[in-house]
């Protein structure tokens, strides 16, 4: 049986962690010079999952620093194994994730980080996408929402295509703005929650993710 990964959760913001988001927010302001709205949407406390548009690697950077509590996040556990940038990553807050096992492994492991009432940054879309329409969305986000009763915020990000378009080896100048949906309720019933339930509750939050994707873009021009 193979050995499950370490799950190292610690809310608190310790120094490595200030250093490391100052660094990382002064890079993003001299490169993107972003504006975010609606950052009070995310709450301060209990679990709560945060949805952002995928169009940019960059995405992860708006994420991550648009609330004033610590937010986790997967990333691949081959990095982890890099000395010291693997403990590093622990202390800003992500956690390690197989990509060549099941499924069920990655959402364990978000399951628990809510589970403690933690902040998870998951992308609903899975992958990046191209263009201004949210298409149909995977269930895992509402999937995970009904079985730890988290909160699911939607969150618009625009010019990030641009500021690292797939293929980029490295940033661009590009203004970045940010979006912050109203929070939507995890699929909730007296019963066995349905499919049916999982699956009008995804559409939701793809109508939230549209609506905040397009502010977002008009806010940009």
């Amino acid at each position: 049986m193979a050995e499950e990964p370490d799950l190292v959760l610690n809310p608190k913001k310790t120094l490595t962690y200030r250093v490391c988001a100052m660094i990382v927010l002064g890079l993003a302001r001299i490169l993107f010079r972003p504006s975010v709205e609606g950052a009070e949407n995310i709450p301060l406390s209990g679990p709560v999952l945060i949805a952002p548009i995928h169009r940019s690697n960059v995405d992860f950077a708006f994420s991550l620093f648009i609330s004033p509590r610590k937010v986790f996040f997967m990333a691949k556990d081959g990095i982890f194994r890099v000395p010291l940038f693997g403990q590093l990553l622990t202390r800003l807050g992500a956690f390690p994730v197989n990509r060549n096992s099941a499924d069920r492994e990655s959402l364990r492991l978000s399951e628990e980080v809510l589970r403690r009432g933690q902040a998870l940054v998951m992308f609903p879309e899975g992958t990046r996408k191209d263009g201004d329409t949210v298409e149909p969305l995977h269930d895992g986000v509402m999937f995970l929402a009904a079985r730890t009763g988290a909160v699911v915020v939607p969150v618009g990000v625009s010019g990030s295509d641009r500021a690292m378009p797939v293929g980029a080896r490295l940033p661009r100048f590009s203004k970045i703005h940010v979006v912050v949906g109203t929070p939507i309720t995890p699929p909730a019933s007296e019963g066995r929650i349905t499919r049916s339930q999982i699956t009008a509750k995804t559409e939701e939050l793809r109508r939230g993710l549209q609506k905040v994707y397009d502010e977002s873009r008009q806010r940009q021009r």
